[in-house]
């Protein structure tokens, strides 16, 4: 059922949209380690939270993420309505110490599982979902994003029995292998994928 509701979108306006916005992730490639920084700092916000409400933070913050003392973020944050304003603003501001070459740190990985392990292990608030985000919305497509619409639809398809109240990096990895799956049914990548799915559950197209 899945393949097949995926199958009728790759035929659909949606593909177009999503086609773009893989676009927009590949051009990450063009920009600046501070660019990739940002973009980090969104997919430290989105943890327990939503894209929604990231993207708004990210348009209203910018730069601010470079500069602004935890305490600023802090406002900011809490201003703009994020529930853990004062957690996120200690992360991203512990990471600043990558902001000049978070960039070049992956790019020197040989492939993006490599560098998500980097970003597991050395950035404070990244799991394994949230660095995968990060990478595919700067271009990577070989990692699954896997969060709680996805889980619904995979469970929804019977793909896995139950959905999990946390995710082990061993199980994350086990349903990762599904994901791959069925991309390789779907002749899709990851990141594609995961749009598709994404629009599937919410009738959004995001980032």
């Amino acid at each position: 059922m899945l393949i097949k509701k995926i199958e009728e979108l790759k035929n659909s306006e949606v593909a177009r949209i999503i086609e773009e916005r893989i676009k927009e992730f590949k051009a990450f490639k063009d920009k600046p380690n501070e660019e990739w920084f940002k973009e980090l700092c969104f997919c430290l916000l989105t943890a327990n939270s939503s894209a929604e409400l990231g993207i708004k933070i990210q348009k209203e913050i910018d730069d601010g993420f470079l500069y602004l003392s935890q305490e600023e973020l802090e406002k900011r944050l809490r201003e703009l309505g994020h529930r853990f304003y004062k957690k996120r603003a200690e992360y991203i501001v512990k990471a600043r110490k990558y902001k000049d070459n978070i960039k070049d740190i992956i790019q020197n990985f040989r492939d993006e599982k490599r560098g998500r392990e980097f970003l597991v292990k050395h950035i404070k608030g990244l799991g394994y979902k949230e660095a995968s985000h990060f990478l595919r919305n700067v271009g990577y497509d070989n990692i699954a994003i896997i969060d709680r619409h996805i889980l619904r639809e995979l469970h929804d398809n019977n793909y896995i029995k139950e959905i999990p109240k946390s995710l082990s990096k061993k199980r994350y990895l086990e349903i990762e292998k599904i994901l791959e799956d069925i991309a390789r049914e779907t002749r899709l990548k990851l990141s594609e994928l995961d749009l598709y799915i994404w629009y599937l559950r919410t009738g959004k197209v995001l980032k």
